[in-house]
């Protein structure tokens, strides 16, 4: 049976994640509050940033600001897009 959880990111019950994406309280939030979808969504926009603005995982600034993102993403703010990338054309 599949976890539901109420989804920060969407303000509706939807399928949760399988685990803590990463030890730790903020791992913890995200396990209960970000739903499987929007983790998914995450995990795309935080690969286009990291390759569009040559983000160094370690660095703890690139890293500091990835993790502000991340935020900003789940709560649905403005959060930092890929400067210059144009989705392709179906």
């Amino acid at each position: 049976m599949t976890r539901m959880v109420m989804c920060r990111k969407y303000n509706q019950e939807l399928p949760g994640l399988d685990r803590q994406p990463f030890p730790g309280a903020k791992g913890e939030d995200i396990f209960n509050h970000i739903s499987q979808q929007a983790w998914n969504e995450w995990q795309k926009h935080q690969t286009m940033l990291i390759n569009e603005r040559r983000l160094n995982m370690m660095d703890a600034a690139d890293r500091k600001f990835l993790q502000a993102e991340m935020d900003k993403f789940f709560a649905g703010e403005d959060y930092a897009q890929a400067e210059g990338y144009v989705p392709p054309s179906e």
